[in-house]
């Protein structure tokens, strides 16, 4: 048997706004309630399973996705006004990186790191 990773517990201030923000950035189904948790499946099976918190450290979360689906997503985000920078320290806003593929970084409404690469880091 292979390891797989099912689900993420995705610490949120409004779970319902963040899990309906994140699936709409990516162009995924619109999330489903399961118990408290408001869930959004990735193309993988996974899914981030969004739960209201008081506190929490905000973390970071990375989304390989093909050129065209990196096209569609960069557009709603530069459509719907949502600042983006090419480093995850934030020091190159309105820019994205080409290493090793297209990428780029923005900030969900609870302050997580979301990145969107075509290629991964490591082999």
């Amino acid at each position: 048997m292979s390891v797989q990773l099912n689900h993420l517990i995705m610490p949120s201030k409004d779970r319902v706004a963040s899990a309906e923000f994140i699936s709409g950035v990516l162009g995924l189904k619109p999330p489903t309630a399961f118990a408290h948790f408001m869930c959004v499946e990735v193309g993988n099976g996974v899914t981030l399973d969004y739960d209201d918190r008081d506190n929490f450290v905000p973390g970071h979360f990375a989304f390989l996705v093909s050129d065209d689906e990196f096209d569609e997503i960069f557009a709603r985000v530069t459509d719907w006004g949502i600042t983006y920078w090419a480093d995850p320290a934030h020091k190159k806003e309105g820019e994205i990186n080409t290493y090793p593929g297209r990428g780029f970084y923005f900030l969900d409404p609870d302050g997580n790191n979301m990145e969107v690469l075509t290629k991964p880091f490591v082999p």
